[in-house]
């Protein structure tokens, strides 16, 4: 560790490290999107690496250092002996993007990584930084891939005729210049397989379980957090014990309830279902915010005359909008994404469920992209509205983590 202490042991170790992070980055993302083989190669992207952080050493501008990595970059990929190996289809102007590419995602996030990195002994401080930053960067990337990398394939695949995908299934890359062709799977799934019918239906059923949800819970965790009875304390911890017992624990009992009540394979058993596995949660985080709000504005509330459902109506609820925002969405996303319950209890088509309908799909007998289709019909509204709402969301799950 002293010996890592030093500038110029630092700066080209943690170089050589992010060129291999960067070849391999690039790689996959060339891959995905040209259809054509990039290899990234370790030895050679260590040599790159290292050549940028020693060239942080000299106190040349980064200016200059971009340029002579770039350069660098070209000539070594266009000769063969690149970090990044391109197949013999890419021809020459993609091993000069490869080299482009390379160069600059190795030294221009080098010069962040080993700010204040000198050639001599490094403080402490100075060493922990740039290795943190590092790290960092790292992770960012790592965590970007696995999220953008499923989506991406879902998405081009999507996008794709049976004819491309037998030709070559690995092939990510679109051509733009079909138009409006590109997206005759959604066409047909909203044509020929129903999913105008599974997206309202899943709609209507995830708004209900809102609603449900919110009416039981909300006066459930009032109770818990402001009221005092027997068994209060004991209540409070055991919220969550529901979930500790596994779903498919239950999936027996609750298919043979539902088929002697009558309501297996109908909405109305869905939406009486889906609540038992949200109310729970929504207990939980409701109640945390309630003990986080000040008792002595509702005590106000009641000496001037309000019962108590009137001060949880005109005090509480307004002041927990942010709290019931959160679990709101929280709940809606629950229901939206659940499958086991639908898969178990949803036998007519008519009736399906978006995450019934997309499972419908995985057969042999219907094309991938039509799947893959449906799963982006499936994830894409409620992304969009994780997305738009993700600060009510934080802020609501927040909010009652420290007391008033």
């Amino acid at each position: 560790m002293n010996l890592l202490r030093f500038g110029h042991v630092t700066a080209p170790v943690l170089g050589a490290f992010w060129a291999v992070i960067m070849a391999v980055t690039l790689a996959v993302g060339f891959s995905f999107s040209t259809g054509i083989g990039f290899q990234p190669r370790v030895l050679l992207s260590l040599i790159f690496g290292l050549i940028a952080g020693g060239a942080y050493l000299t106190g040349a501008r980064q200016s200059v250092i971009l340029v002579a990595m770039v350069v660098l970059g070209i000539l070594v990929t266009l000769a063969g002996f690149g970090p990044i190996r391109v197949s013999g289809q890419g021809g020459s102007f993609l091993s000069v993007l490869t080299g482009v590419a390379l160069g600059l995602a190795v030294a221009y996030p080098l010069g962040a990584i080993l700010n204040e990195v000198t050639p001599g002994a490094l403080t402490r401080h100075v060493f922990e930084e740039a290795v943190i930053r590092f790290l960092t960067g790292f992770g960012y990337i790592f965590f970007t891939a696995i999220v953008v990398i499923p989506f991406y394939v879902m998405v081009m695949t999507s996008l794709k005729s049976q004819q491309e995908l037998l030709q070559n299934p690995l092939d990510f890359s679109i051509d733009l210049s079909k138009g409006t062709d590109l997206l005759r799977s959604y066409a047909e799934l909203f044509a020929d397989f129903n999913f105008g019918s599974y997206l309202v239906t899943s709609l209507f059923i995830s708004v209900m379980t809102v609603f449900i949800t919110l009416a039981f819970s909300v006066p459930g965790a009032y109770a818990v957090a402001r009221l005092r009875f027997r068994g209060q304390a004991a209540f409070s911890r055991s919220i969550l014990l529901i979930y500790m017992v596994p779903m498919i624990v239950l999936a027996l009992p609750i298919y043979i309830a539902y088929s002697m009540t009558g309501l297996r394979n109908s909405v109305l058993g869905i939406v009486l279902i889906y609540p038992v596995t949200t109310i729970p949660v929504a207990l939980y985080m409701l109640q945390g915010y309630f003990r986080g709000l000040p008792a002595e504005v509702e005590e106000a509330g009641l000496m001037d005359g309000l019962s108590r459902l009137a001060v949880i109506w005109k005090i509480t609820l307004p002041l927990s909008l942010p709290a019931l925002a959160s679990v709101s969405l929280y709940v809606f996303m629950i229901a939206w994404n659940e499958f086991l319950l639908a898969f178990m209890l949803l036998d007519d088509p008519s009736k399906f469920t978006l995450t019934r309908g997309v499972a419908m799909l995985n057969s042999s007998e219907i094309p991938r992209q039509h799947l893959m289709a449906g799963a982006v019909v499936a994830t894409v509204p409620i992304m969009a509205l994780f997305l738009g709402l993700e600060k009510f969301m934080t802020k609501g799950l927040t909010a009652g983590s420290v007391k008033g």
